[in-house]
């Protein structure tokens, strides 16, 4: 989605929420807390079941039909560019399968990265003979710079974030995209840590394949995530299975004998299977459709305003974190003098702090249901662990 007019702070949106008074959830880079709105969703179509003599044939196809739409608009695209998948190492193996990479090229992906984008590039430099190549950050250089150092003209697929899942620090693809481009590389994004926070504009970034999970910053349930391909890979790419929903005419039950060869149109053809979800289909729309009445921009907007008033608290006891140019608005590293001192979340966690060690970084990682109150109880008593 692209960036509109000027954001808007928004108020607070914990009473969308079912998070008890006196929870201060900083950690929606795990795990986003559940929506009432999906809740409710997710036991209306639990109760469905039921009765499945009520389910029609073309039910099995309306319901993703819709969550694909939605998904769509949330990244400004077209929904035949959509394909639902469970994870993202099934959308980066989906990728992998697609992408030609020879032997004596590299595969790019960034130090420290989340293993479901480096595990299924190992094994494809493995079978192909290429070269994986991990992209350190030099010292005072940003993740950007670094990244784009390391594009060469044997580059032939960069595997990236768009901010480090561990501390925020931005990955600017907008400068990084025509800089693969340039090479003939492809590009590959996993926006788990930024979509539905973070605006993209896929008509400048131009992924050929783009993943993200739908439990995070997306506000969906667990097990359900997005695939976007770019329209190459919509007539080309290979799928990593062969359900039968996916073929063309699938839809006519009395002729699923009738086996086809062709797949239905654009990025279906990599649909998982059993993409139906009649549970988690619904909730994961309703979700998306909260994303859309919010507005990404005012999201981040909002978020920023978090993180900057936290960036300053932990400063002023003399922690680090990333600099504002070069980090998202929405999650926040922060380095403690002298490292993170065993049983730290633990200390937190009994005080009904809630956030993550990722890394060398407590990651903070608010959303709209938190405000400056949740900021200064996290402070405070990282302040008293610190013993300042």
């Amino acid at each position: 989605m692209t960036s509109g007019s000027a954001s808007t702070e928004l108020p607070s949106q914990r009473a969308l929420f079912e998070i008890p008074d006196g929870v201060t959830y900083l950690n929606c880079a795990s795990m986003s807390p559940q929506l009432k709105s999906v809740t409710a969703a997710g036991l209306e179509s639990v109760r469905a079941k039921a009765s499945p003599w009520t389910l029609t044939a073309a039910d099995w196809f309306s319901g993703p039909e819709r969550l694909r739409e939605t998904f769509a608009r949330v990244v400004g695209a077209e929904s035949d560019r959509i394909a639902l998948v469970p994870s993202v190492s099934y959308g980066m193996a989906v990728a992998a399968a697609s992408l030609p990479v020879r032997a004596g090229q590299s595969i790019l992906v960034i130090d420290r990265e989340f293993p479901s984008n480096v595990y299924v590039w190992r094994e494809l430099a493995r079978a192909r003979g290429a070269e994986l190549r991990t992209v350190t950050r030099e010292q005072g250089a940003t993740w950007t710079e670094s990244v784009l150092a390391a594009i060469d003209d044997g580059a032939a697929i960069l595997a990236t974030p768009n901010c480090h899942w561990t501390d925020g620090s931005l990955i600017d693809l907008r400068k990084i995209a025509p800089a693969m481009r340039a090479v003939g590389g492809a590009l590959v994004v996993d926006a788990s840590q930024s979509l539905g926070a973070h605006p993209l504009d896929l008509d400048v970034v131009q992924p050929d394949f783009l993943v993200a999970v739908g439990y995070k910053w997306l506000m969906g349930p667990y097990g359900l995530g997005y695939l976007y391909a770019a329209p190459q890979w919509c007539e080309h790419g290979v799928p990593i299975e062969h359900s039968w929903m996916t073929r063309a005419g699938a839809e006519d039950f009395a002729r699923l004998v009738d086996y086809s060869d062709d797949y239905r149109a654009g990025a279906r053809r990599f649909d998982m299977g059993e993409f139906s979800q009649f549970v988690l289909a619904p909730m994961s729309e309703v979700a998306l459709e909260q994303i859309l009445a919010w507005g990404i921009d005012d999201v981040r907007c909002t978020l920023g305003q978090l993180t900057s008033l936290l960036a300053r608290e932990v400063e002023a006891l003399g922690c680090v974190v990333p600099r504002a140019d070069d980090r998202v608005a929405h999650m926040l590293g922060v380095q403690l003098p002298g490292g993170v001192p065993a049983g730290l979340t633990a200390t937190l966690g009994a005080a009904s702090v809630f956030v993550s060690v990722r890394g060398d970084s407590i990651r903070v990682a608010p959303h709209l249901y938190n405000d400056e109150g949740d900021i200064d109880r996290f402070v405070s008593v990282l302040r008293t662990a610190l013993g300042d």
